[in-house]
C-alpha cells in the first residue's frame, strides 16, 4: 500500500522492474508551470521556471523583477495600465 501522500490520481506513475525482479510503482512530481502574465498570458521575462523548493534557494534579485506587479503582469501590460491610470487623473 502506498503512503497517504501518494494515494492520489493526479501524480504520474510508471511501473519499474527492480533488480530483485519485483515490479515497483514510481511516482513522479509535477513540473512547475511557467509564470505567465495575468492579462495577456505571455511568459514573464526574468522569472525563474523552477519549482518552489528551488526558488526558495535563490536570492531575492533572482526571484523577481524590480517593478510593481512584477510577478503578475508583463512589461507591456504594465505600461498600458500605467498609461490608462495617468489619463484618468
Amino acid at each position: 500500500m502506498p503512503t497517504p501522500a501518494r494515494r492520489v490520481k493526479h501524480k504520474k506513475r510508471t511501473k519499474i522492474k527492480s533488480s530483485g525482479g519485483r515490479t515497483v510503482m514510481h511516482y513522479h512530481t509535477e513540473k512547475a508551470g511557467v509564470p505567465c502574465c495575468n492579462n495577456c498570458g505571455q511568459k514573464l521575462a526574468g522569472m525563474p521556471h523552477q519549482g518552489t523548493f528551488n526558488i526558495s534557494k535563490l536570492s531575492r534579485t533572482q526571484k523577481t523583477v524590480e517593478r510593481m506587479n512584477s510577478g503578475n503582469l508583463c512589461s507591456g501590460c504594465l505600461q498600458s495600465l500605467l498609461r490608462r491610470a495617468a489619463r484618468n487623473l
